[in-house]
């Protein structure tokens, strides 16, 4: 079955609408649909003709050392208003380490002009690929990559501490929401993956991003294995930003057994 759980829209750092995005989904035959914008759900009561859609968000959060952790919530029919109470916040803290970390870049002779940008976050989550973007608009960087790689990576030159909730909190508030929660892109936490899945699960950190877009078998069968070892659902998506990125198109394929677990736990 093919799902997708995991992509962007102009509502956050995507390139497309939510109803092209959700378009591209029914052209590709997803079955079980999310658009999961960064603490936003502003795009999610676009339908996809043919498949199941399932309001959702991508939660920015942070770990005990401050660095960035991203949690996927999907909405079970629970008090979603509540978590949805909460995001507002988490945008301006988003909008405000934009702030920072352009007045940093321009102290690195980087100087960018985000003034539309901060006019954007009036409606839409803003952050650190806005800035990348940017910065290969301006020359500063040959790609996206480039610039995470060389400024706006994690504990980098630039980076500003995400003031997001803790990992802990986040989870909580989901739980009260009656919310799904799955570790997005477990890759980019490498061996602190397994071991936030061990302490939190029991609090509701339940499902692990292991059919990711940008997986090739070998890294699939690795969150696979952390999967069966912790007795986690599996989950699926693109992580789509936009036809631009070299991510892949829309939806990915689960098998049988792990879409039948997948569809029981979203309920």
């Amino acid at each position: 079955m093919r799902f997708e759980l995991h992509c962007h829209s102009t509502c956050s750092d995507g390139s497309e609408p939510p109803e092209r995005v959700a378009a591209r989904a029914a052209e590709r035959g997803v079955a079980v649909f999310a658009l999961t914008d960064h603490d936003t759900c502003a795009g999610t009561g676009v339908p996809v003709t043919g498949a199941r859609s399932i309001r959702a968000v991508e939660l920015s959060c942070c770990d005990d050392q401050k660095r960035t952790i991203h949690v996927l919530a999907y909405d079970r029919g629970g008090d979603w208003e509540h978590l949805a109470s909460r995001l507002g916040a988490i945008r301006e803290a988003r909008t405000n380490r934009v702030k920072v970390m352009a007045t940093k870049l321009e102290m690195r002779g980087i100087k960018l002009d985000i003034t539309k940008l901060l006019d954007e976050a009036r409606s839409r989550s803003i952050g650190r690929p806005d800035l990348a973007k940017l910065m290969v608009a301006g020359g500063h960087a040959s790609s996206i990559k480039d610039a995470f790689s060389r400024h706006l990576y994690d504990q980098g030159p630039v980076d500003v501490p995400h003031n997001a909730l803790q990992l802990a909190d986040a989870i909580t508030l989901g739980r009260e929401a009656g919310a799904a929660l799955s570790l997005a892109h477990p890759h980019l936490y490498d061996e602190r993956s397994a071991a936030m899945l061990r302490t939190y699960k029991a609090a509701g950190l339940e499902g692990i991003e292991a059919f990711h877009g940008g997986y090739d078998a070998r890294e699939r069968s690795r969150w696979l294995a952390v999967a069966d070892q912790l007795g986690l659902v599996c989950t699926g998506g693109s992580d789509w930003h936009g036809p631009e990125e070299a991510q892949g198109q829309i939806g990915v394929d689960l098998p049988d057994d792990r879409s039948e677990a997948l569809l029981r736990w979203l309920g």
